[in-house]
């Protein structure tokens, strides 16, 4: 039988460019995590059908809220240290649910490099915010 979660217990924190996770679930909405694998075409001639083999991994985060001004300070502060190089990448760490870390509620963990940040204001709603992170190395996944 499936083990459904909802969603409104996430949890999910990131570098605050001291390599200190800091908790940002109280201003978000959406976080999501996508991995994926590389693929090398192998297809020769006379095949009707191509063939692959797996290369590299690949994985990205996408972070969505309400924006907050000192989250905005700690990600300007991260902006500006990893394009000066005084930062290498930031930790992060998710869950689908702010609970003990278990077998039905893993985590998973890693560094990640900014790549976008966007402040958005609409007349009829709250000023909200979207990151997008791109993982540098392996996302570890743990069940305890």
């Amino acid at each position: 039988m499936p083990t459904f979660k909802h969603g409104k217990s996430a949890y999910f924190a990131l570098d605050n460019g001291s390599a200190t996770l800091t908790d940002m679930s109280a201003i978000l909405q959406d976080v999501g995590i996508g991995r994926g694998l590389d693929m090398g075409e192998t297809t020769s001639f006379g095949s009707n059908a191509k063939t692959y083999i797996t290369g590299l991994g690949d994985s990205t985060i996408s972070v969505s809220g309400k924006y907050d001004s000192t989250f905005d300070s700690q990600i300007q502060t991260c902006l500006s240290g990893l394009q000066a190089g005084t930062i290498s990448s930031l930790l992060f760490e998710y869950r689908t649910n702010n609970a003990i870390v278990s077998s039905t509620n893993p985590k998973w963990t890693g560094s990640a490099l900014i790549k976008s940040y966007e402040v958005k204001s609409s007349v009829a709603d709250v000023v909200s915010f979207s990151l997008e992170l791109q993982v540098t190395g392996a996302v570890t996944r743990a069940t305890s």
